[in-house]
């Protein structure tokens, strides 16, 4: 059986234009709920205005989630305040973002090279 078969479709989620610690939980349990096994997501941030630290860590915890499951996510159309948070923090170097939905779209097409949160330290590592 060819792996090309028992891909799932790609999924999108749009994030709204203010993540902080009032909508975080909100956004989470958005992107949780379209984690399942093998799960493809492309998170569209071109609506996101502002995004505080509780987006980060948001960010974080999907990762992990999703690392479970063995799914997938590309970030993708961050800009200004929201790129500028994800920057400071360093997860832009963690996250996979691209600049367009096409974009992410075709690197979920393409085989893995880490599924979402292996680049992170699980938790209870040191380091």
């Amino acid at each position: 059986m060819s792996s090309m078969s028992n891909k799932q479709p790609i999924s999108t989620v749009m994030l709204p234009a203010k993540i902080d610690s009032v909508t975080a939980t909100t956004v989470e349990k958005t992107l949780l709920a379209a984690l399942r096994p093998g799960a493809r997501l492309i998170v569209d941030a071109s609506e996101v205005a502002y995004m505080s630290a509780a987006g980060v860590r948001t960010f974080a915890s999907v990762l992990h989630q999703a690392a479970n499951v063995q799914a997938r996510i590309v970030f993708c159309r961050f800009a200004g305040a929201a790129w500028d948070c994800l920057l400071v923090s360093g997860f832009s170097e963690l996250l996979d973002i691209v600049g367009t939905a096409e974009e992410a779209a075709a690197r979920l097409e393409k085989e893995p090279r880490l599924f979402a949160g292996e680049s992170l330290h699980p938790r209870g590592a040191a380091g």
